[in-house]
């Protein structure tokens, strides 16, 4: 599954030769974060203003099937472009992991389950707790479930 769409490239170089070079190798390449062996996945989301096509690298937080997409911008203090792509187009949404790409719908967390959803994503990447202690809000977590 596709998104259909004009595509627009990400503007950080990283992102967008990241992406690419995932995409091209069927996640054989550019599959973890640059100098680390922490995997990640690729997501597609239409843009919230632009209805434009636009892809992220996020890490790879994987469990039963579902993933944690991880609004964390480093600890910034603003939610990152892309979590309001999410909040305006949750139907429109693939993930790639590795070779596979599928459709997904995501929906975003809070109470109990994120905090279950924010222990399994800082299992994963132990950043993510030195990204919330920086910042006064609360990092958005998002659970993507496959479409049926």
């Amino acid at each position: 599954m596709t998104l259909q769409g004009e595509y627009e490239p990400n503007a950080m170089d990283w992102v967008r030769e990241q992406v690419e070079a995932y995409e091209r190798s069927g996640g054989r390449e550019a599959n973890t974060l640059e100098g680390t062996d922490w995997p990640v996945v690729v997501v597609t989301m239409r843009g919230n203003k632009t209805g434009k096509i636009r892809k992220i690298a996020l890490m790879r937080v994987e469990h039963d099937g579902e993933y944690a997409l991880v609004a964390s911008l480093g600890g910034a203090p603003q939610h990152p472009v892309w979590y309001y792509n999410l909040k305006a187009h949750p139907d429109e949404v693939t993930l790639q992991d590795g070779a596979e790409r599928f459709a997904v719908r995501v929906r975003e967390v809070s109470g109990d389950e994120r905090a279950t959803w924010w222990a399994r994503a800082v299992e994963a990447y132990p950043p993510y707790a030195e990204y919330q202690e920086r910042t006064d809000r609360t990092i958005p977590v998002f659970v993507a479930s496959r479409k049926q």
